[in-house]
């Protein structure tokens, strides 16, 4: 997978880091009503926390717990994480079956050169995505339905070929073979950029947020190559 990263909004995984590194600031300094006076039992109170606003809004006081429960919090993989890993499986299923499509039938050495590429690319991904999954069964939006499959459901994804346009590419042949594969696969791309913009503005999970970047960028330089080929 590609090693780039790609710029992204302040996320509550991101919060939750600035919590941690305020908390432990706080640990260091100590009490806040300076050294504990001479026969003093040696109690003192905690150290309040500044927790970092959202975008927009104030930093606000809150205490070292809550500062440790919104920190453990912010890093927990929510409903969006989850859609988006399942419903990139999908995605790039659909993918991998028009890439062996362009082995058989393109015309083109270099169509099935980035066809090559994406499959080696987007093959180990879905083990990736699949791994995730086991990982968090059970957490936050992990039950919930998630638009899935090459058939009715999976239309409601961003950028997958309808079952007609599949039928039309199994048809075809050489140079005709090569046109609509490319159209379909740039379509098919750019409809992964969306997904992975949805999860990078409302994700929360550091791993789902890194392979939405991956995908991002990798996916991003396919698409280039692509039009040049057209």
């Amino acid at each position: 997978m590609s090693t780039l990263r790609s710029r992204r909004p302040v996320t509550g995984a991101a919060t939750a880091v600035s919590l941690i590194a305020v908390l432990a600031a706080a640990a260091l300094t100590g009490c806040t009503g300076g050294e504990a006076a001479a026969g003093d039992t040696g109690r003192s109170e905690e150290a309040s926390v500044i927790a970092p606003g959202r975008p927009g809004e104030e930093a606000r006081t809150i205490s070292p717990q809550e500062a440790r429960e919104a920190a453990e919090e912010g890093t927990a993989p929510n409903a969006a994480d989850h859609a988006f890993m399942t419903m990139m499986i999908d995605h790039h299923e659909q993918a991998i079956e028009m890439t062996d499509l362009a082995e058989e039938f393109a015309d083109h050495a270099s169509v099935r050169g980035i066809a090559g590429r994406i499959a080696a690319t987007q093959g180990p991904e879905i083990e990736i995505m699949r791994a995730w999954l086991l990982r968090n069964a059970g957490g936050e939006g992990a039950g919930e339905d998630a638009p899935h499959g090459h058939g009715e459901h999976g239309a409601d994804m961003p950028g997958m070929a309808s079952e007609a346009d599949m039928e039309r590419l199994r048809a075809a042949r050489g140079a005709e073979f090569d046109a609509l594969f490319l159209e379909l696969m740039i379509t098919h791309h750019e409809g992964a950029l969306t997904m992975a913009a949805d999860v990078s503005a409302q994700g929360n999970d550091g791993a789902a947020l890194e392979l939405a970047a991956e995908i991002g960028a990798s996916q991003r330089v396919e698409i280039a190559r692509m039009e040049a080929l057209r």
